[in-house]
């Protein structure tokens, strides 16, 4: 299939104090979150400056793919300069009639995927009828070379560690609410959380195939009449410290990058309950720049481009495709 400019689609971050509580009003609008919640969530940015590091990233990842893409590179963002919308208006007014989009984000559910795609089509519809055709890229959580980024970093992690050999492996994913991992394929299969368990099976298979693991959850946001996968991390930590674990690895499998959730929800609040409890932590780095995840990108895009060879990298049975279902990772009902 022709395609004439490669879109990156993110989350967005603020870029200074004044950012942050109209970044987050941008983030929750329409979802009724209490002014008493925003600001504790501001409290984490404004720790860092206000300054998220995920645009920061976003452009360290655009100069690291620009010698491998032979496509013109454009970059918008949901929540924060820059937008979605303006990329796409400049997009159209460069001549760009069909883009492939990459989000930053490798599983399916209605917040990773679904209201991605529903952001693209808004912001086409903003732009008018001459907006370009946009073509979201498919998950890629199962690829080799994702799951072999998050390997290596688990192998740098567990060389921290006094013993290795009597470390717990602990992958983590941002939770979501239970009825959208519940809708987050086609008929209502679950698939957010398949994908992170098959991939957190791939990892640790090729970075500690001897050690045990676990799969949970971080950086929930929700009120609490409304059931979010569990378990949350640092109630896992105190579960493993009570079952005589003295060593983790936490990886972030569910992040390509350090953003702000990372650093903020591990390297601080999990990190501190592990110090009360007496656990020796490490904390694996998430792809970023890593080569093998840029190499990534870039066979998915020649994946699409090159859609007539039927190359496909996969390592997994959870099933991903290019188009997705109608009834694909819909809107659960609000509780």
């Amino acid at each position: 299939m022709a395609y004439d400019a490669f879109l990156l689609v993110s989350f967005g971050g603020p870029e200074g104090q004044e950012d942050v509580l109209p970044f987050l009003e941008n983030v929750t609008r329409g979802r009724g979150i209490p002014a008493e919640r925003l600001e504790a969530v501001a409290g984490h940015y404004r720790h860092f400056g206000g300054v998220s590091p995920i645009n920061a990233q976003n452009r360290a990842l655009l100069e690291a793919l620009r010698p491998h893409l032979d496509l013109p590179i454009y970059w918008g963002n949901r929540n924060w300069h820059p937008f979605l919308e303006d990329a796409v208006r400049q997009m159209r007014d460069d001549g760009v009639r069909h883009a492939l989009a990459f989000v930053t984000s490798p599983f399916g559910s209605n917040s990773s995927c679904r209201q991605y795609q529903d952001d693209i089509a808004r912001a086409r519809e903003a732009v008018g009828p001459d907006a370009p055709v946009i073509d979201k890229i498919r998950h890629f959580h199962d690829h080799p070379l994702y799951v072999e980024s998050h390997a290596a970093a688990v192998r740098a992690a567990l060389e921290t560690l006094p013993s290795r050999l009597s470390a717990r492996l602990v992958f983590t994913a941002h939770s979501i609410p239970t009825a959208m991992n519940d809708a987050s394929g086609p008929g209502g299969v679950g698939r957010y959380r398949a994908q992170l368990l098959e991939t957190a099976a791939l990892v640790a298979a090729a970075a500690a195939p001897e050690l045990d693991w676990d799969l949970v959850w971080q950086s929930r946001s929700g009120p609490p009449q409304v059931p979010w996968l569990e378990p949350d991390v640092n109630d896992h930590l105190e579960a493993l410290s009570a079952a005589g674990v003295r060593e983790v690895v936490v990886s972030p499998i569910g992040f390509i990058s350090d953003h702000l959730e990372v650093i903020w929800d591990l390297d601080n609040e999990a990190r501190d309950t592990a110090a009360k409890l007496g656990l020796v932590f490490a904390r694996a780095a998430t792809p970023g720049t890593d080569p093998r995840f840029v190499t990534m990108i870039r066979q998915l895009v020649d994946e699409r481009v090159l859609a007539h060879s039927n190359v496909r990298h996969a390592l997994g049975t959870v099933p991903t495709w290019d188009f997705c279902p109608a009834d694909c990772c819909v809107s659960p009902k609000r509780v």
